[in-house]
């Protein structure tokens, strides 16, 4: 199943190039906002820090315009441009609530945990504590990945949205630790890229592919019940036969295809 993930999300990709590099493009002006904006404004606090979450909030709020966007791509589809605009608006709420969370694990990460190793007066507890701090930030960090996705496939319910996405987590610890690291692969590859390409858009369209790819066991749970009775036991997972219909859609293509695919 992995490797057809990243294979079909790299087709994706390659074939909707040209709006995933748009798409990075209003990201990184819109990352302008918080980054360089500020600093007009140094002699007045207030304002400067106002900026500062302005901007911040609207990078979340366009990233989830992109990952409501990008479904589409996933689903065999397009989007077009208005859809995107559109999506601003539906996806605002979603945008600032995990902009919000990402500030409280940003404080978790900065201000928590130094301040418990650096809490001289029982020494044992106090690094007790700070591990704690962090392995909880790193399971939220790894759970709240998919906090779009789950939005843009599963509910618009922001509270289920947040629940859904621990059970993710703690039903596909393997597969969300892999997601995450795989990302930050794609990360550092954007760098060199100017992040034009895949950027945070190909992350976006990664984790898209990858929830809807994981929720296609589900499907299959629930058409095929465990009616064994007794404790129930963690149940292989037919994906050879789940994704047939996947495969042939993706298909398969040589390095001609990809560059000359006119040539067909």
């Amino acid at each position: 199943m992995i490797g057809f993930l990243i294979k079909k999300t790299f087709f994706d990709l390659w074939d909707n190039l040209i709006k995933i590099v748009l798409v990075n493009l209003g990201f990184i002006a819109s990352l302008a906002a918080p980054v360089f904006l500020p600093r007009l404004c140094e002699s007045i606090p207030v304002l400067y820090w106002a900026v500062i979450a302005i901007g911040a909030l609207w990078c979340f709020v366009y990233l989830a315009a992109a990952a409501l966007s990008l479904k589409a791509v996933s689903d065999y589809g397009a989007f077009s441009f208005g859809d995107f605009l559109g999506n601003i608006k539906a996806g605002a709420p979603a945008g600032l609530l995990l902009g919000g969370l990402t500030f409280i694990l940003f404080l978790m990460g900065a201000v928590i945990i130094p301040f418990y190793i650096n809490l001289e007066t029982i020494p044992m507890v106090s690094l007790l504590l700070a591990a704690f701090v962090f392995w909880t930030m790193a399971v939220c960090i790894i759970s709240l990945q998919f906090f779009f996705p789950i939005r843009s496939r599963l509910d618009t319910k922001l509270s289920k949205v947040f629940k859904k996405c621990f059970i993710i987590f703690f039903d596909n610890p393997g597969f969300c630790v892999f997601s995450f690291f795989h990302n930050l692969v794609l990360l550092v590859l954007s760098f060199f890229l100017a992040f034009l390409a895949p950027g945070p858009a190909g992350i976006l369209l990664y984790l898209d592919e990858a929830m809807r790819l994981r929720l296609l066991k589900y499907d299959w749970l629930e058409a095929n019940p465990d009616n064994s009775g007794g404790r129930p036991k963690r149940r292989k997972i037919p994906w050879d036969a789940i994704l047939i219909d996947d495969r042939e859609r993706t298909g398969s293509r040589t390095l001609r295809n990809f560059i000359f695919p006119w040539k067909d």
